[in-house]
């Protein structure tokens, strides 16, 4: 059995300042550890369960934040970024048995992390179908297009909540709290416990209950920071400008909405 493995920062404990995920500064050190541990105590759950192939997508900044040697060594890893629409889900295939997802964070627009944002700091928020669309949410239609169930998520409190509006048997573990621009967590090393013990109850479940219904149409909105980058992305095929700051796109087609957010996002 393969586990497909998305890997973020903005979700892992304790962390609360940008400074504290730029892989150029030395506030990041600490945490950069704390995101390794976190994916081994993922994998380290999964390999007790009796998966056998585990692949890794560093999914942060750089795409090289992970130290690739205090993974198992059944560990396969990606790092760097692949620059095809799959972005955070780039090596994913209808191969793998599940998906899981660590240290994610609440979407732009939302108020669950004081770092909340959807894939950049160029825009207010994104919505599929009128909804508010984190990263997790994007990415979680990604695994159910390759018919692929999502089993867990690590991260903000706020962000486990709304996994659990697209399916309530995902398995979650909120490690923190966002409280106006200060955030609440756990301790690192219970969270490193946790996340290990539900890898490993859900392992033992009936994965096919993690398997999310794709919608049959998207509608997608982004809104902009800058008016100048609505105008800009208006002029991806089938995109429409709706206002000063928002760009459209219709499709049935999830790869066009990934493609779309690639290339205009």
């Amino acid at each position: 059995m393969k586990l497909f493995i998305s890997a973020d920062i903005e979700g892992v404990a304790g962390i609360v300042n940008w400074d504290e995920t730029d892989p150029a500064t030395h506030y990041s050190k600490y945490f950069l550890e704390q995101m390794t541990k976190e994916v081994n105590a993922a994998c380290e759950g999964a390999l007790e369960s009796g998966i056998t192939e585990i692949f890794v997508k560093d999914a942060h900044n750089t795409a090289r934040n992970l130290n690739p040697s205090k993974l198992p060594i059944q560990v396969k890893i990606m790092r760097g970024w692949a620059r095809n629409p799959y972005l955070m889900m780039a090596g994913l295939d209808n191969s793998f048995a599940g998906a899981m997802f660590i240290g994610y964070h609440s979407a732009g627009g939302t108020n669950g992390n004081p770092l909340a944002h959807t894939m950049n700091m160029k825009n207010e928020y994104v919505k599929i179908n009128g909804q508010i669309a984190s990263e997790f949410l994007i990415n979680a239609y990604t695994s159910a297009m390759f018919n692929v169930p999502v089993l867990l998520l690590s991260g903000d409190k706020l962000l486990c909540k709304e996994a659990n509006k697209l399916n309530p048997n995902i398995m979650t573990v909120p490690v923190s709290e966002g409280i106006g621009n200060a955030s609440i967590s756990i301790h690192p090393d219970l969270a490193i416990k946790e996340i290990k013990q539900k890898v490993k109850d859900v392992l033992g479940d009936d994965l096919s209950k993690y398997l999310i219904e794709l919608p049959k149409h998207f509608k997608v909105e982004i809104s902009f920071t800058d008016h100048f980058a609505a105008y800009g992305g208006s002029f991806y095929p089938g995109a429409k400008q709706t206002g000063p700051k928002t760009v459209e796109y219709e499709s049935s087609n999830y790869l066009d909405v990934l493609k779309f957010l690639f290339f205009v996002l």
